[in-house]
């Protein structure tokens, strides 16, 4: 099924125009600044909570493998005795 949303194809440089014109109508010239500013710390933080998670399951990983190779080697150690 096809995303209506990508039915019309990429946003170009009218299209960009248009929107920024209803926001700054919408908005008013005062607060755009003020939009843009929250609209970066928020992408700053969603960004910084991606890669938390990322480190947090490359950790989750990483803990694994070194319980798995702990238990290679005890059975390894076994098989020896």
């Amino acid at each position: 099924m096809i995303n209506p949303i990508l039915a019309f194809g990429p946003l170009g440089g009218p299209e960009i125009a248009l929107i920024f014109l209803v926001m700054l109508l919408l908005f008013g010239a005062k607060k755009l600044p003020e939009l843009a500013r929250g609209i970066g710390k928020s992408v700053g933080e969603f960004r910084k909570a991606r890669e938390e998670f990322e480190d947090e399951i490359r950790k989750g990983g990483e803990d694994i493998d070194i319980q798995e190779a702990k238990g290679k080697q005890a059975r390894k150690d076994g098989e020896d005795s």
